[in-house]
């Protein structure tokens, strides 16, 4: 039942990784489901209150959770955390206390420093998230630059897809928000995911799955570099047929 609370968690609060994990084959969906039903507690925490010491408790949490997973104590009574706890080894899952960590910029209304702290904050989130996923679904180490370099290019997509309702709470995303910026910022991601698809043999069948999810990546990054306006306008192409032809694609090729 824990399963089945994670599944319905990801299908109402992400529905590209709900498909993506319906794609995958029935045993990756008990690794998938715990995972992304985690990044959806923790990446809400900090949007669920006005008070930022809240926020902090909330995310402290989890980081408490991680810590004694990756300790092998027995998991606290929570639909998440058991399933989580069952689906990631204990060598691997301390990984996503980064994650966690990362988190703390949503809290606060201060910008990126810079670019290098915006980069670090894609590879500490859904890097963090598509390297886990992989290693949890039996990729070896070798294999971690793979995961974090296609991961951070999933994560640009799906931050400049939502910088209309960051800036709209009040958010600064864009550490430049210049069209010259963005293209070039939509280039390092596309940049990333072909460094990544260069050495897709090192990610073994049984670990695609982690992969699936950035099906929409490729579009939005070559939207966004084509015309640099349509991020702040929130006219990036929205989820249609051919994403769901191409996740089809993935899924039966496992050529991502």
């Amino acid at each position: 039942m824990s399963l089945q609370a994670c599944a319905d968690l990801v299908a109402r609060g992400d529905g590209d990784r709900f498909r993506a994990t319906m794609a995958a084959p029935v045993a990756a969906r008990s690794v998938l489901f715990p995972l992304y039903a985690f990044n959806i507690e923790v990446s809400r925490a900090p949007w669920v209150t006005q008070e930022p010491l809240i926020a902090e408790m909330r995310l402290q949490f989890w980081r408490d959770v991680i810590e004694e997973l990756a300790q092998g104590r027995p998991p606290r009574a929570h639909e998440v955390v058991a399933p989580l706890a069952q689906a990631v080894p204990q060598g691997v899952i301390g990984a996503l206390d980064t994650l966690v960590v990362a988190r703390r910029w949503d809290i606060y209304k201060e910008p990126f420093a810079d670019r290098a702290a915006f980069d670090a904050y894609l590879n500490d989130t859904a890097a963090t998230l598509v390297c886990v996923a992989g290693r949890a679904l039996g990729a070896p180490k070798a294999a971690e630059t793979v995961l974090r370099d296609a991961g951070w290019a999933f994560g640009l997509a799906n931050f400049l897809r939502a910088i209309p309702a960051l800036e709209a709470a009040g958010r600064l995303p864009l550490v430049d928000g210049r069209a010259e910026a963005i293209v070039d910022l939509a280039g390092a991601g596309l940049a990333r995911l072909a460094r990544a698809r260069v050495g897709r043999g090192l990610v073994p069948r049984a670990a695609l799955p982690a992969l699936f999810a950035g099906f929409r990546a490729e579009a939005t990054l070559r939207a966004a570099q084509a015309v640099p306006g349509r991020v702040g306008l929130g006219a990036l192409p929205v989820a249609g047929l051919r994403d769901s032809l191409r996740l089809a694609a993935i899924a039966a090729t496992g050529r991502w």
